[in-house]
């Protein structure tokens, strides 16, 4: 199926699984494939820990407000636990 669909100019970009033959992905195929993971975690980061788009004057204070957050989620205790297979 991957052959056909290569052969047309589509690419499938999935997970492997066991049953599934190995083929080569590019770079760029592959972080695409861990984009739900970083969003998941800025969601949560988002949710938890008031990050709320507002206007910042000066990229100073969004910079200050985002690490804030970053830093109350590294000492957080209870952290999610998020794998990837």
């Amino acid at each position: 199926m991957f052959t056909k669909l290569y052969k047309q100019g589509l690419i499938k970009i999935t997970g492997i699984r066991k049953d599934m033959k190995n083929y080569l992905l590019p770079l760029l195929d592959k972080i695409l494939l861990k984009r739900f993971i970083i969003e998941t975690i800025f969601g949560y980061i988002k949710e938890n820990f008031n990050i709320t788009p507002s206007r910042h004057r000066s990229p100073i204070n969004f910079f200050t407000s985002l690490f804030s957050a970053l830093i109350a989620y590294q000492l957080k205790p209870n952290k999610p636990c998020i794998s990837y297979p």
